[in-house]
């Protein structure tokens, strides 16, 4: 299931595997996977600068702060647990329980597109006049959290499957390193993305003219490339939702869907030529996307229906 976030995945097991294999070999294995850590990254700097948009600038970090204390405490206290039990006891609903994770990203991405092609939006949005700014970042910083939660579950299962045969404690502490490590990379970048226009006014004040024009454009650009993100975020749920559910039918016996995806990869990584392996990534993260597009367009069409229905009999 390539996507920007499982294209992490091998490295992620590496992390876990040299956890597991010993605690001195821990720099290692955070060496190997920091080199590739961009996948991850991707995905999640992709969505979470979306929470922080259009709030004032001294509220950015803190925003950034909260999530990631969320983030920490999925890994750490919701879902390093559960993976514990389940790894012992019910091995066989992890992947179901993934999908289902995969299901609601793909129903938040597809809300966004629907609401960005002119459908009714649901609750505050960032477009929204604000009415109580507390309860706005409230709900930003809750909707941020629900979604990692969703990308940490995978990271997490798939770190698991990698240290499956240790004991307990090593799964533990394999895991536990897991999603320190992974947590404080991508939101690092995140809060760096986010204050990269002060870090531009900063450097816009500064003498000598290369230096200042530097700064202006940052200034200027990072507004843009905020919105860029926004968008590719709203994709990225897509992908890595349509990824997550066509990997889940392939462990539970239906191959059909992730084979022709696989399918359309391969035919692009062949066409392409030089550009084969990032056409081919593409043409997979496009597949994924589409899947989790048409799966969270259903699933928001009931969502809707419902919502509809109980409106009408109260």
């Amino acid at each position: 299931m390539p996507s920007g976030l499982v294209a992490l995945l091998d490295d992620v097991a590496v992390i876990a595997r040299a956890a597991a294999a010993s605690l001195d070999d821990v720099g290692v294995g955070v060496a190997k996977a920091g080199s590739k850590a961009a996948g991850v990254v991707i995905d999640d700097a992709a969505v979470t600068p979306g929470y922080v948009t259009d709030f004032t600038p001294d509220r950015e970090l803190p925003i950034i702060w909260k999530i990631t204390k969320g983030s920490l405490r999925n890994k750490l206290f919701i879902l390093l647990p559960i993976a514990l039990v389940l790894s012992a006891f019910l091995p066989w609903l992890i992947t179901p329980i993934l999908m289902l994770g995969g299901s609601y990203l793909a129903f938040e991405g597809a809300e966004k597109v629907i609401e960005k092609l002119g459908g009714a939006k649901h609750g505050e949005t960032l477009e929204s006049p604000v009415q109580d700014a507390t309860t706005f970042e409230q709900v930003r910083v809750s909707g941020a959290i629900r979604t990692d939660l969703i990308l940490s579950a995978e990271i997490m299962a798939i770190a698991l499957a990698e240290v499956a045969d240790s004991s307990l404690v090593t799964r533990a502490v394999a895991l536990a390193l897991v999603g320190v490590l992974i947590t404080a990379g991508v939101y690092g970048a995140v809060a760096l993305i986010v204050k990269m226009d002060d870090i531009g006014l900063h450097l816009a004040r500064k003498e000598g003219k290369g230096t200042q024009a530097v700064g202006r454009m940052l200034v200027q650009g990072m507004p843009n490339v905020l919105t860029v993100l926004a968008s590719v975020g709203t994709v990225a749920m897509l992908w890595v939702g349509g990824g997550i559910i066509l990997h889940g039918l392939e462990q539970l016996g239906v191959p059909a869907p992730a084979h022709l995806a696989h399918d359309f990869q391969h035919w692009l990584t062949v066409l392409g030529g030089p550009l084969g392996g990032v056409l081919g990534w593409l043409g997979y993260a496009l597949a994924s996307a589409v899947v989790g597009l048409v799966l969270g367009g259903v699933i928001a069409l009931i969502v809707h229906l419902i919502a509809k229905v109980r409106g009408k009999a109260h």
